[in-house]
């Protein structure tokens, strides 16, 4: 298969495709998603089979309008529409009672259904054009998500038919997921809008075990990004806890050839080994912006070992901390 480079003169040539049952890869705020047809199951099948993603693994629809959310779900609870209302077109998911016509395909056979409207402008065009559409992150399964279309050509070149080039992600992780379709509404993956913001809107909301922690066994992924190993390049990812000063003692301990350090910017200075900047300590917005090109920066070096100064949880913090502890596969030496 050849994959055609598209920009965004060419949203209705990538329309056509996702309507003739094809793949295409798009830019949106958060990172870039496989977008295909999300009420074809065949179409979306192929999702699974170009990411080498497990089928128990669930998508999100992404929308253009609020209107085309009714057909989607069998219910739009209010507390939906407060979210809705505050937080969309953003990086914010919302799960709820699918209806019949969600495939299989994209709820993994569970009774719900993920949407989010984007607020990127080619996202929304191309949805648009054609329909609601599911998109996972345009990466190999378990991979560093990709911010740009360099990375998604790196991943997808040759298994899919488009990608459009709309420049850098401006957020740099996927969207925040929460469902209301519990009792309580529970944050299962954390993003750009913070755990904060959402109880400001909405009152209580319990942070989902699975946000720090991996899946129990047997227990079954409500969200996309609650797998136990995922995000992860090549290069092993360790992730040190504790002060900063240990995190700066251990790894100049620890230098060997291949290995490096994803650092704050005021560790630099401090360390003996290579390094990957992701930002200021405090300033959570540029880590999440850099991090998953950072990761993919470690395999273009050639680092075979990855030491990660462990992120604070407050604020998109949280979004940081759960993206780097997964990459690690939940490996965490304490300092």
């Amino acid at each position: 298969m050849k994959t055609l480079m598209l920009n965004e003169n060419d949203i209705e040539q990538a329309a056509r495709i996702i309507k003739n049952g094809g793949l295409v890869a798009m830019p949106t705020e958060t990172v870039y998603g496989l977008a295909a047809n999300a009420l074809d199951g065949k179409a979306v099948a192929k999702i699974f089979k170009a990411k080498g993603r497990p089928m128990d693994n669930p998508l999100i629809v992404h929308i253009s309008d609020i209107s085309q959310i009714y057909s989607l779900v069998s219910e739009f609870p209010e507390k939906a529409k407060i979210l809705a209302d505050k937080f969309w077109a953003g990086p914010l998911t919302i799960i709820l009672p699918k209806s019949k016509i969600i495939p299989d395909e994209v709820s993994a056979g569970l009774d719900t259904v993920a949407v989010r409207f984007p607020s990127n402008e080619i996202a929304r065009k191309l949805i648009s054009l054609s329909m609601p559409l599911a998109a996972p992150s345009a990466n190999l399964s378990g991979s560093p998500s990709p911010t740009n279309a360099r990375h998604v050509r790196d991943d997808m070149n040759g298994r899919i038919d488009a990608i459009i080039d709309g420049g850098e992600c401006e957020v740099g992780v996927e969207s925040t997921v929460i469902t209301l379709a519990t009792d309580i509404p529970r944050l299962l993956r954390p993003g750009g809008i913070t755990v904060e913001q959402l109880r400001e809107a909405i009152g209580e909301v319990i942070i989902d075990d699975a946000v720090l922690n991996p899946l129990k066994s047997g227990e079954r992924a409500a969200s996309p990004g609650m797998k136990y190993k995922h995000y992860a390049p090549k290069a092993h990812i360790i992730l040190l806890e504790g002060s900063d000063e240990d995190f700066i003692r251990y790894v100049n301990e620890h230098k060997v050839d291949g290995t490096a350090a994803l650092c704050y910017d005021e560790d630099v200075e401090k360390l003996e080994v290579p390094n990957i900047p992701i930002g200021h300590a405090d300033d959570y917005e540029m880590q999440s912006h850099k991090l998953f090109s950072s990761l993919r920066n470690a395999d273009e070096q050639g680092f075979k070992t990855v030491y990660a100064h462990c992120p604070k949880t407050d604020g998109m913090g949280l979004a940081v901390y759960n993206r780097i502890i997964r990459a690690a596969g939940f490996e965490v030496i304490e300092i």
